[in-house]
This record gives structure tokens, C-alpha cells and sequence, in this order.
């Protein structure tokens, strides 16, 4: 199938808002060569968001869609599938499409996610062969990591849905110690033992990218040109 008849069988993926596209990945789908779609747009603020360029939903796209697909088609029998990471992916309607259309081109498909909607997640996990899960503290403490009062329980039911689904998942957490601490850690591990997660992977904060000064080294929140904006 040809990357223009995937694209006009799949209108509505179209609108699918990139905000980066890399072209060869080999962290984000661990074991998978992988492209890595950036969608734009999330409905959480975590200050040690890395990429909070993409937080804003409607931001310009820094590639248009069918420009993506074009890249996938010549990329077929050299790449193991793509992964729709953000941003917050499941933020936008045309994700199911996209998928569609790049799961025509034979690829299998990655989702980096942190689950604020898990409706629209339960929608996509059909066509999806493997998820990053962000769980970003104990449920009940979300608000104080992603400034957003609810998003715990909307997390929670997210991956519940993803537990359930039987799709391969990677449950990660981003720890910074001002944000988590050993106890806060206690908690959110009490948490997913009670959902039955069978692995939990810790990942230490990553400074670049980051604009939230409280959270990065003095040398390098006193130098940092976005810093001092938040």
C-alpha cells in the first residue's frame, strides 16, 4: 500500500499535530529500531518536563503530518515500528487514525503515555503493541507533580486499562528528590503492588530540556535562558 492511499484512507490523520519527529531511535521502544513521533500538546505542566516546548497544543507543527508518513514509506523493512510519544499523544483526536495509517505502512506501534485520558487510551490500546506508562507519584499526591487536581485518579484508570489489556508495558517513574522522596517513593510502590504491576522502572530526572529552576543544578539554573521564566 502506497503512502498516498494510506493517507486518503485515514483523512482524519491529517490533523495529527507533530512537534518533532526523530528518525531513528534506539531508547525509545527498548529492543525496537524505532521512529518517534512527537505530538504536540499536554493537559499536565510537570516541572521536570524536558520537553515543555510541546506542551502547548496548538503550537505550529514542526512537520506536517503527511510529510511523516512519506519519511515512514521510504523507511519500510529498515524501521521495527513507530512510537507516538509528546507531548501527551492521547491529547489529540487524530491519534487512532494515525495509527491506522502507519500500521498499514507495517509497522508495529509504541505509545509513550501518562494516561490523563483513559477513554481515548482504552480506544487505542487495539492498535498498539507496546506503552511507556509515566506514573508520576502515589495517585492521591499527582497534583503537586503535574498541577492538575484529578489527574491521579485519571492516571490510575488509565493504567488499569493498560494492565487489563494484556499490552506489553514499560510502568517508568521520573524521580527528582525534590519531588520524590523515599517515602513519596514507598507510597507510589504501595499503589501499583495493589494493582498488580509486576515491574516498576526508575529513571532519574534529566536536566536538559528542563526550564523549572528549582529543579536544576545552581550552576545551571543561574546560566539557564529559559529559567528564570517559570
Amino acid at each position: 500500500m502506497s503512502v498516498n492511499s494510506s493517507a486518503k484512507q485515514t483523512p482524519r490523520s491529517a490533523e495529527l499535530r507533530v512537534g518533532g519527529l526523530a528518525r531513528l531511535s534506539m531508547c525509545d521502544w527498548p529492543g525496537e529500531l524505532v521512529a518517534t513521533v512527537f505530538c504536540q500538546g499536554c493537559p499536565w505542566a510537570c516541572g521536570y518536563c524536558h520537553n515543555p516546548h510541546l506542551i502547548p497544543p496548538n503550537a505550529e507543527p514542526a512537520i506536517d503530518w503527511p510529510d511523516v508518513l512519506a519519511f515512514l514509506g521510504s523507511r519500510r523493512g529498515m524501521l521495527d515500528g513507530v512510537v507516538f510519544s509528546g507531548g501527551e499523544p492521547t491529547l489529540q483526536s487524530a491519534l487512532p487514525d494515525a495509527m491506522r495509517a502507519v500500521r498499514a505502512l507495517g509497522f508495529r506501534i509504541g505509545l509513550h503515555t501518562a494516561g490523563p485520558y483513559p477513554e481515548r487510551l482504552a480506544a487505542v490500546l487495539p492498535l498498539v503493541d507496546w506503552i511507556g506508562f509515566d506514573v508520576k507519584a502515589a495517585f492521591d499526591e499527582y497534583a503537586r507533580i503535574t498541577g492538575a487536581p484529578g489527574s491521579g485518579a485519571k492516571a490510575r484508570a488509565s493504567l488499569v486499562r493498560v494492565l487489563d489489556s494484556g499490552v506489553a508495558c514499560d510502568v517508568r517513574t521520573t524521580v527528582h528528590e525534590a519531588l520524590l522522596n523515599g517515602d513519596a517513593l514507598a507510597r507510589l510502590a504501595a499503589d501499583l503492588a495493589a494493582l498488580g504491576v509486576p515491574e516498576h522502572r526508575l529513571q532519574p530526572f534529566r536536566a536538559a530540556g528542563c526550564t523549572t529552576a528549582a529543579l536544576l543544578p545552581p550552576r545551571q539554573a543561574a546560566s539557564h535562558p529559559a529559567a528564570g521564566s517559570e
